[in-house]
């Protein structure tokens, strides 16, 4: 079952939502929906973790031991420096 929604735009935000339509031929409120949906979907992840966890544990250093000693080689590589 669907709903009827009213909703408020600005004179500029309706003409973006006028030309985006056009452009895309679907009917505004198609292009609302859509927006919409695709809002929604993003608010899923709770905490900011969650944006980036896909990263993490993504790039090798090739040092097997650098998260246990990363201390140890960042005070060498700093002496190296000098």
């Amino acid at each position: 079952m669907t709903q009827q929604f009213t909703l408020r735009l600005s004179a500029e935000l309706a003409q973006q939502l006028d030309q985006t339509a056009k452009r895309l031929r679907r009917k505004r409120s198609e292009v609302v929906r859509l927006a919409l949906e695709q809002f929604l979907a993003t608010q899923v992840e709770t905490r900011p973790i969650e944006r980036i966890r896909d990263l993490l544990g993504q790039i090798e250093s090739g040092v097997p031991d650098l998260g246990q000693r990363h201390r140890e080689y960042l005070l060498r590589r700093l002496r190296d420096a000098h």
